[in-house]
């Protein structure tokens, strides 16, 4: 039996986190968002409004909260792992008040130090943020990177020591995007392409994938670039993402697009990735 994975997609939430992020939501038709609480490319911190936080936990809509862009755990940087840390921090409260169902962190970069030293950093300061997260919060989803430079997680294999650091926590689980996968050198277009990389993954993280971002690749497989593209418009292709719909290890797992473009083409990507998703469900019976 096929389980049905919700579809939806970032949202821009000018005008209200709620009031904004719902009306968008509404416009692309989407099933489940994901936001931002603070500005993406800055460390500034804020408590949001009350009566937001209400609207969008009372609306029904499952939320998924992304941190800031800047976040690194890994980074050998006293200063940029202080604010990581207050970031992560920050999210996991923002994401308790607003009832996400996750929050979704880069898994960083080593930069200038040993891949080693900067996994036994994760497990010194991240390990402690999710010992705080309430049992009713949303848990913390890493999201491995398309592997450029000193990056601590690009291909699923490379969750394994990741999720060693943090000792497998029960509220470590995993984000996973199409494009930094692809890029990272999983070649999701190949015919079984997907199914292998799903494999692997629920080898080295059994049931921990809560999210996947849906995105169409501008580069080719092992590019290491991490570009976007529409669903389809890529290198990875349409058929793909009809092969994670009716994988299990995808089965209900909510996927978000961050494609370019405006309202109109994001509601063309869902669509599209709805009607996969029928395909799939009329061909499960």
């Amino acid at each position: 039996m096929t389980v049905t994975s919700l579809i939806g997609g970032h949202v821009l939430v000018a005008g209200g986190l709620a009031t904004g992020g719902l009306r968008y939501a509404a416009e692309i038709e989407a099933e489940v968002v994901q936001v931002f609480v603070t500005n993406p490319r800055g460390w500034a911190l804020n408590d949001g409004k009350p009566s937001e936080d209400a609207a969008l936990r009372e609306s029904g809509v499952p939320v998924f909260l992304h941190t800031p862009y800047l976040v690194n755990m890994g980074s050998p940087t006293a200063d940029t792992l202080e604010k990581s840390t207050e970031s992560v921090r920050h999210a996991l409260r923002r994401g308790a008040e607003i009832g996400a169902l996750g929050v979704v962190v880069h898994t960083g970069s080593a930069v200038s130090q040993s891949k080693d030293a900067a996994l036994r950093q994760l497990h010194e300061h991240l390990l402690p943020l999710l010992e705080e997260i309430p049992e009713d919060g949303p848990d913390l989803l890493l999201e491995p990177m398309a592997g450029q430079g000193q990056m601590l997680c690009a291909t699923v294999q490379d969750l394994g020591p990741y999720l060693d650091a943090l000792d497998h926590h029960p509220r470590a689980n995993i984000c996973l995007d199409t494009c930094h996968a692809f890029s990272a050198g999983h070649d999701l277009a190949a015919p079984g392409g997907v199914a292998e990389m799903l494999d692997a993954l629920h080898a080295v993280a059994p049931g921990r994938l809560k999210l996947v971002h849906a995105n169409d690749s501008k580069d080719l497989c092992g590019s290491k670039r991490d570009r976007h593209e529409n669903i389809g418009a890529g290198h990875i292709g349409t058929e793909p993402f009809a092969d994670l719909l009716r994988h299990p290890a995808a089965a209900g797992v909510p996927l978000c697009i961050e494609t370019p473009g405006k309202a109109d083409k994001h509601r063309e990507d869902i669509l599209l990735l709805k009607k996969l998703r029928e395909s799939v469900t009329a061909a499960a019976g």
